[in-house]
């Protein structure tokens, strides 16, 4: 398994913590319960470029067990937790590509190392890997399903996309409330 981390030695601390926030967590808990039974990922690769956090190792412990290929590398540099990402790559087999304050030169390197790996759908956090995608590795677009994006920032991006004609699979925007929708 490939993977680029900080340092493997942390990954018992990062076990703690992802399981201290997985108690608080009931209805994604819930969710693994059902996936581990129904494995209604079984087969599908999915990318994610998300906060490597708590939160998140726990969503891909899930997508995983619902018999998803994860792999996963940081939306943001600033806010990886370098004790998750060990122990996602040691205690989970989940390839992770994230150090917490990486450069640029390091971020796109993950990035890339992500959709190297050919994903089907993507988990986005600003839209980088559907934007990459779009503009250097057209040729993953007939194999991607679709994919879901959580900023405001990402879907302005997405939705600019679309409207100049230029996004070739549907996104499903989560996590995100206008004000005209708060009213």
């Amino acid at each position: 398994m490939k993977y680029d981390i900080k340092d493997i030695s942390l990954a018992k601390e990062g076990k703690l913590r992802i399981q201290w926030a997985e108690r608080n967590m009931p209805v994604l808990r819930s969710i693994q319960a059902r996936f581990k039974k129904e494995k209604p990922l079984k087969g599908i690769r999915l990318g994610a470029c998300l906060h490597v956090t708590t939160e998140t190792a726990n969503l891909a412990i899930a997508l995983k067990a619902g018999g998803a290929e994860v792999i996963l590398c940081a939306s943001n540099p600033l806010s990886t937790q370098d004790d998750v990402a060990a122990s996602l790559v040691k205690n989970e087999g989940i390839p992770v590509f994230a150090i917490c304050g990486e450069d640029d030169k390091t971020y796109y390197k993950h990035l890339n190392a992500v959709l190297d790996t050919k994903p089907q759908i993507t988990m986005d956090d600003g839209a980088d890997l559907v934007s990459t995608i779009h503009s250097k590795k057209k040729g993953l677009i007939p194999n991607i399903i679709g994919g879901t994006e959580e900023t405001t920032t990402g879907v302005i991006r997405l939705r600019a996309m679309e409207k100049n004609g230029v996004l070739k699979f549907p996104i499903v925007e989560i996590g995100r409330a206008s004000c005209r929708e708060r009213v």
